[in-house]
């Protein structure tokens, strides 16, 4: 298999400690290789073990994550790939990568919830569901924004976790 990059939702942020020396370690005990994290915010280069389709590595994840941590939280993986093609795709005008996102999904949402987002007004926030992933451009940054991982959760009934182009595109960089 190749490398992936996975990525943990909301970790390091309200409480949710994840020492990224430990996300590696528990990688590497599920069989993973080629292990390294890029910042503390739950981003993780790895192979996953070859015995079975990448959702099981996640899942299996998640659930070391539980066990060790005490809390849950999704995983979520793409190969290198994918990431490249979701960066070529992305749809709006980059004026700075810090205002400029991508919302990682654990899967597609169905198209009656991607109608009840569209139906909301985030003002000049945008937003564009390509696939498994929403495709962000905040105006004024994310942490002003009424475009949130909740709201999404809520409106698309998946969860994800937002990564911003600069982060994306160093994780690419990183695999290859």
């Amino acid at each position: 298999m190749a490398i992936r990059a996975v990525f943990i939702r909301a970790v390091n942020v309200g409480g949710a400690r994840l020492p990224m020396a430990e996300l590696r370690a528990l990688a590497a005990e599920l069989g993973a290789t080629d292990v390294s994290t890029y910042i503390a915010s739950g981003n993780l280069l790895c192979d996953p073990p070859t015995s079975g389709p990448p959702a099981e590595f996640d899942r299996a994840l998640e659930r070391a994550i539980q066990q060790r941590f005490g809390f849950f939280r999704e995983v979520i993986s793409r190969s290198t790939n994918e990431l490249a093609t979701a960066l070529q795709a992305y749809p709006f005008e980059i004026v700075s990568p810090k205002l400029s996102f991508i919302h990682l999904l654990t899967s597609e949402p169905a198209p009656a919830s991607v109608q009840g987002l569209a139906s909301l007004d985030f003002g000049e926030d945008e937003w564009q569901l390509i696939g498994n992933q929403v495709h962000l451009r905040y105006q004024d940054g994310a942490g002003s924004s009424k475009l949130t991982a909740a709201v999404l959760a809520r409106k698309l009934g998946v969860q994800g976790t937002s990564r911003n182009l600069s982060t994306l595109a160093k994780l690419v960089e990183l695999a290859q």
